[in-house]
C-alpha cells in the first residue's frame, strides 16, 4: 500500500515537472525547410537611426523577438539572447529586438540606458504585429538563412530547448553548404 501511494506521487511529480518544462503555446520543433514560409520584411530605425532591413540578414539565422518594456518574460529572456548572440554570431546568427510598447522609443530609450542590449532593438507597429501575428508577448520567432521562419514560440521559451533550436539551424545550413 505504501509503495502504491509513493509511486503515484512519484508519477505526479514527473508529469508536473513535464508540464512545467513545457509552457503551453509553445512550439518544440523547428518546421521543415520545404514547409517553411517567407517571413515579411520590414525596414525599421534602431535607437541611433539606423536602418534595420530584414532581408539584410539573408544568409544568416535570425532570431527576431517581439518584446515590450512592461512584458516581465521579456526581461527574463534578453539576456538569454544577448548570451546567444555573444556565443553563435560568429557562426551566423543574428538577434534583433522589436519593441511593441505603445509609445515606442519614449519608453524603449530609457530602458535601453538602465539595462543595454548588445543588440538591434527597434520599435515595431501595429501593421508589423499584424504581419507577424503577434498577439501576446513575448513572441520569439527563428527564421533560418534563406529568410524563412522556421520556428514561432509565444510566451516565455525554454532558454535550452531554444538554444538547440539555434543549433540545429546553424548546423541545418552548414549541412546544407556543405553537400554543395
Amino acid at each position: 500500500m505504501l509503495r502504491l501511494m509513493f509511486t503515484g506521487i512519484a508519477l505526479g511529480i514527473v508529469l508536473t515537472a513535464g508540464l512545467l518544462a513545457s509552457p503551453a503555446g509553445q512550439t518544440t520543433a523547428i518546421t521543415a525547410p520545404d514547409t517553411r514560409k517567407m517571413a515579411p520584411d520590414f525596414t525599421l530605425r534602431d535607437s541611433r537611426g539606423a536602418s534595420i532591413t530584414l532581408s539584410h540578414y539573408k544568409g544568416k539565422v535570425v532570431l527576431l523577438d517581439f518584446w515590450a518594456t512592461w512584458c516581465t518574460g521579456c526581461k527574463v529572456e534578453i539576456p538569454w539572447y544577448m548570451e546567444f548572440q555573444s556565443k553563435y554570431k560568429h557562426g551566423g546568427l543574428s538577434v534583433i529586438g522589436v519593441s511593441m510598447d505603445e509609445d515606442g522609443w519614449k519608453s524603449v530609450k530609457p530602458f535601453l540606458k538602465e539595462r543595454p542590449i548588445s543588440y538591434s532593438v527597434v520599435v515595431g507597429n501595429p501593421d508589423l504585429a499584424k504581419l507577424y501575428g503577434v498577439d501576446s508577448m513575448p513572441m520569439t520567432l527563428l527564421i533560418d538563412r534563406n529568410g524563412e521562419i522556421a520556428a514561432s514560440h509565444v510566451g516565455m521559451v525554454e532558454k535550452n530547448a531554444f538554444e538547440g533550436e539555434i543549433q540545429m539551424l546553424l548546423k541545418e545550413d552548414a549541412a546544407k553548404k556543405a553537400a554543395k
